[in-house]
C-alpha cells in the first residue's frame, strides 16, 4: 500500500512539472510574438535596418543637333554641298550671279567660245563647257522625247546687249553688263519648228516642258520661274537656261530650290 502511494506521488509530480513546462513555453512564445510585432519583425534590441532608397534615374535632355541612339541618319538630309567651290562674283566662274545688282564688267569677253553645233535661228556660241552640255541635251530630247531643240540665242557682248537694251523699254531685256548672256553660260532656247520661241507660252509647249523637268540633269538651271519675279528681277523666261554644271543643277534640283539668289543666300535681285 506504501509503495503504491508512493508511486503515485511521483505520478503527480512528473505531471506538474510537464505542466509547468508548456506554460512556460507559452509564455516565452507570447512574449516573442509581441517582441516582433513591436519591433516591425526585429527582435527587440536590433536596431532596424531600412532598405536603401533605390538611386534616382535621370533621363537625359535630348540633343536636338544629334540623332537618338539607333537612329538612322539619312543621307539626303545632312547638307555636305560646298557652297564655296566655286566663286559667286568671278565673271568666269562656272556659278557668278549676275543680275540688275551684280553687274559683268564691260570689258569681259569668256574665253574658250565655240560654235554650238545645233539648230539655231542665230549661229550661237558658248563656252566649251556648256556648248557640250548643250548638244547632249539635245540628243536626249530627240532620243528620249523626239522633240528638235534650237537655239534663239547663246553668248552676247556688253556691246551687243546696249544696242538691244535700247531705252529699256523691254523689262525682258537686261541691261547692259546685267545680261547672263555675256558669261558665255545662257542660252535661249526652243523648239526648231519656231513654236511659241521666245514667248511665255514656250512653256506649254512640249519642248518645254520637257526642258523645264530634264535640263537639270545637263547641268542647266531654267533661271527666270514665273513664281520667282520678285527674287530675280526678271519677268518669267521660260526659254532661259543658264549652265551652273551638273553638280549644282542637281543639288538645287534635290533641295528645291530655283533660284541663284535663294540658293547662295544673296538679296532678290531689284526690278
Amino acid at each position: 500500500m506504501a509503495e503504491t502511494r508512493g508511486r503515485q506521488r511521483a505520478s503527480r509530480r512528473v505531471r506538474r512539472n510537464r505542466t509547468i513546462a508548456v506554460a512556460s513555453v507559452l509564455v516565452i512564445g507570447g512574449l516573442v510574438a509581441g517582441a516582433l510585432a513591436l519591433g516591425g519583425g526585429v527582435l527587440a534590441g536590433t536596431p532596424k535596418e531600412t532598405p536603401a532608397a533605390a538611386p534616382e534615374t535621370q533621363t537625359p535632355t535630348p540633343d536636338p543637333t544629334r540623332p537618338a541612339p539607333g537612329t538612322a541618319v539619312d543621307p539626303a538630309a545632312v547638307d555636305t554641298f560646298d557652297r564655296n567651290a566655286h566663286s559667286l562674283d568671278d565673271p568666269a566662274s562656272i556659278w557668278v550671279v549676275v543680275n540688275r545688282a551684280r553687274s559683268m564688267p564691260s570689258d569681259y569677253v569668256p574665253p574658250d567660245l565655240v560654235d554650238v553645233p545645233i539648230a539655231h535661228t542665230n549661229v550661237p556660241v558658248l563656252r566649251q563647257e556648256a556648248s557640250d552640255a548643250v548638244v547632249a541635251m539635245a540628243n536626249a530630247a530627240r532620243d528620249e522625247a523626239g522633240l528638235e531643240l534650237a537655239s534663239n540665242s547663246a553668248y552676247r557682248s556688253y556691246d551687243t546687249q546696249v544696242g538691244l537694251y535700247g531705252d529699256g523699254s523691254d523689262p525682258t531685256t537686261a541691261p547692259p553688263g546685267a545680261s547672263e548672256h555675256q558669261t558665255g553660260f545662257a542660252i535661249d532656247i526652243g523648239a526648231a519648228s519656231g513654236e511659241c520661241s521666245l514667248n511665255t507660252c514656250m512653256a506649254d509647249t512640249a519642248e518645254g516642258i520637257w526642258l523645264r523637268d530634264n535640263a537639270w540633269r545637263f547641268g542647266f538651271l531654267l533661271r527666270y520661274p514665273a513664281e520667282k519675279v520678285d527674287i530675280t528681277g526678271y519677268p518669267f523666261e521660260p526659254w532661259h537656261f543658264r549652265y551652273v554644271g551638273v553638280d549644282l543643277s542637281t543639288e538645287m534640283h534635290d533641295t528645291g530650290f530655283t533660284t541663284l539668289e535663294e540658293f547662295f543666300g544673296l538679296p532678290a535681285a531689284p526690278m
